[in-house]
Order: structure tokens, then C-alpha cells, then sequence
């Protein structure tokens, strides 16, 4: 992502290529949510409400995006670096995208859903990085969000078991300090109590007879 653009500029343009897909963005107007994309910058953990923020040089931002064709709801979510990044920064990224496909490994059926958040968990404390324990993954198809929950943390063995035909969204989202967050004046955008960089990595997946499938990928822009 090149340095110079504002995150009004970047919902702009997801809001015209989900429309050139034949398809609905959600999150426009979602519990009045006013962009086409949550778009969070640094300390922002997620809902970062698009506006005249300017994208600069080792930033790094995480861009979520709903869609709806035909009915069905697809979710996904990448952070992206801005120009140069910190070594921390890149690494932050890496474990949390590479988090995400920890967790999916064991989204088979039969599993049950703490197997992929237990996953998830060992894979980014290894790294001393922290888990966001307020916000979780979720269920995903006529609506946004529908149930299971899916956290990113908890022990295996627990929740509702999965069978093929599900489909749920696991969203991983990874902070270099502590996990406390706290949600902004403006009643949408979570940040970081401590001020610490944060990550956000997001598919939607269908469970089926083998591996999981993959509906959305998070690529590199």
C-alpha cells in the first residue's frame, strides 16, 4: 500500500469494486456504520471509521470488508504495510495472518470450535504477542453475524462440533502488548489501551468432508 492515500479514499474504492461485483457492501449502514469498509490504522484494533486520516510511511493498516450476492454473506479481513514498516510491525502481520491458517487446520468436521481458537492461541503466544479476548470470530451466511461464536483463545475440546455445510469467519486479532482494548468516543473503533501496534487477519471458511474451504482470501494490495 502506498504511503499518501486516506482511508476515505481506500473506502471509496472498495465501495466501487464490491458494487462492479454485483454485490451489496454490508457494513454500509450495519448498527449505522458509515463506510463500506472498517479501515484501522495502527493502535486500531477494528471498526476504524473511514475519513480524512492520512495513510503515512510505516503505518500499517488492517482492511475489513463484508459483501452480499445473492443472498449470502462473505467477510474477510488483511493488515497491510504502508511503504517501510518496523521489523516488529512485519513480524506482527506474519504470526497473524499465519495464525489464521494454525486455527483452520483444525476446522474439520467433528472438531469442535475451541480446537480452532486453542490453535489459534498457542500459535501467537508463542511469539509473546497478546489476543483481543472482547471480539471473536463468528458464524457467517444469510446474516453477518450468526452463531457459533469462534474466539481466538480457551481450551480445545469445547463449544458446538463442527459439521460439514457450516461456514464461519475466524478472525484472529493480534496485539504486540497488552490485550486490554477500549472503544473510542465515537462508539465503532477499538484501539489498544496501550497504545501498542495491532494485527487483523479474517476468512470465511466452509467446513466440509476434508479440509476446510476457503470463501474469501485477505490479498496483498
Amino acid at each position: 500500500m502506498a504511503p499518501g492515500i486516506t482511508t476515505q479514499e481506500i473506502n471509496k474504492e472498495i465501495f466501487k469494486f464490491i458494487k462492479s461485483q454485483g454485490a451489496t457492501p454490508s457494513f454500509l449502514g450495519y448498527g449505522g456504520f458509515p463506510g463500506s469498509a472498517c479501515i484501522s490504522v495502527n493502535e486500531e484494533v477494528i471498526h476504524g471509521i473511514p475519513g480524512k486520516r492520512l495513510i503515512r510511511e510505516g503505518d500499517i493498516v488492517s482492511i475489513d470488508v463484508g459483501a452480499i450476492k445473492n443472498g449470502w454473506q462473505g467477510d474477510c479481513c488483511g493488515t497491510f504495510p504502508a511503504g517501510e514498516i518496523s521489523e516488529e510491525a512485519k513480524r506482527l502481520i506474519e504470526v497473524t495472518r499465519q495464525s489464521f491458517f494454525e486455527g483452520i487446520k483444525y476446522a474439520k468436521a467433528g472438531n469442535r470450535i475451541s480446537d480452532i481458537s486453542h490453535a489459534i492461541q498457542e500459535y501467537v503466544e508463542s511469539f509473546g504477542y497478546s489476543l483481543v479476548r472482547e471480539y471473536v470470530g463468528h458464524g457467517i451466511g444469510k446474516e453477518m453475524h450468526e452463531a457459533p461464536e469462534v474466539p481466538n483463545f480457551g481450551a480445545p475440546g469445547h463449544g458446538p462440533r463442527l459439521v460439514k455445510g457450516m461456514t464461519i469467519a475466524v478472525e484472529p486479532m493480534v496485539i504486540v502488548g497488552d490485550k486490554a482494548v477500549r472503544v473510542l468516543d465515537n462508539d465503532w473503533t477499538v484501539v489498544t489501551v496501550d497504545g501498542s501496534l495491532s494485527a487483523h487477519y479474517e476468512n470465511t471458511i466452509a467446513i466440509t468432508d476434508g479440509e476446510p474451504e476457503i470463501l474469501t482470501m485477505a490479498e496483498d494490495i
